[in-house]
């Protein structure tokens, strides 16, 4: 168990240089469809947004740097920033790309393997999406690859055995593809519990993100590592405020009883219609 598996809550809040923003984003293109339109930022936004983040003068790594740290392997450099992008839209191989190459900034990208392999099983609507073979190409931009299951389902509603299911299988397609270690995982829609987490370890992952939309921290669960969502209403200003550690909580911190509430109403309602999409 690494050091920081739990998630209790911290001794301390933690200060202000120990806050670290992880942005997490989806598709980025002027014409989304309809049910991923709120989680989606126009290419301008994007420039805006990455601009930003280089004006911070923060150091930009990848989600396993942070794990690193958790772990007790290495440590963080000063006022470290990680971008994230989930499921594997279309864009993420081409222009999106190239504007984190331009800028030299480092992604990881949690790819969800049943939405982007032909005939593959996905819970998720239909949207342009890329394919597996794009996944190398990610690798050769200098992106981090992660697993972000094969069906993009709520993960805290599953049975133990479509659990591992889900966390194995999509592990296995991306090493298989990329021909190495696959060591991180994106929940979908952050939805996890401490099952979950297990699982999530238990399946050989290094580190798991949530969502939260929160800072991250010094002392944030490294199964759990908190990001800021990103929708098509942020400006370039509140990404300015996340760089300068304001604009959100700070984690690690307890769930609160509306939190276990839903998840309890969302379990109650997965025995009755099977796997949900989690979005």
């Amino acid at each position: 168990m690494t050091r920081r598996d739990t998630a209790a809550g911290p001794q301390t809040a933690p200060t202000m240089r120990d806050r670290i923003p992880v942005l997490l984003y989806h598709a980025v293109r002027p014409d989304p469809p309809a049910w991923i339109a709120e989680f989606t930022v126009t290419p301008r936004q994007f420039a805006a947004h990455l601009d930003a983040v280089v004006a911070s003068g923060r150091t930009p790594v990848t989600v396993g740097a942070l794990a690193d740290h958790f772990a007790g392997r290495a440590p963080l450099p000063p006022r470290p920033v990680a971008l994230t992008f989930d499921d594997g839209f279309a864009d993420l191989p081409g222009p999106t790309a190239d504007a984190l190459a331009a800028r030299a900034l480092p992604a990881t990208a949690y790819l969800t393997t049943g939405a982007i392999t032909p005939g593959g099983r996905s819970l998720l609507p239909p949207a342009p999406m890329m394919t597996l073979d794009d996944a190398k190409l990610l690798e050769q931009y200098g992106m981090e690859i992660g697993g972000h299951t094969v069906s993009h389902p709520q993960l805290d509603t599953l049975t133990t055995k479509v659990l591992r299911r889900e966390l194995a299988d999509s592990k296995a397609v991306l090493e298989d593809a990329l021909g190495h270690e696959v060591a991180h995982l994106a929940y979908p829609h952050g939805y996890n519990s401490a099952a979950v987490r297990r699982a999530a370890r238990a399946a050989g992952y290094a580190s798991a993100v949530a969502v939260r939309h929160a800072l991250s921290s010094a002392a944030d669960d490294s199964y759990r590592i908190s990001r800021l969502i990103v929708r098509r209403t942020h400006t370039a200003a509140d990404v300015e405020a996340w760089m300068a550690g304001e604009g959100a909580r700070v984690a690690p911190y307890r769930d609160s009883a509306a939190t276990v509430g839903w998840r309890l109403y969302r379990r109650a309602r997965a025995v009755a219609r099977g796997p949900v999409f989690a979005g």
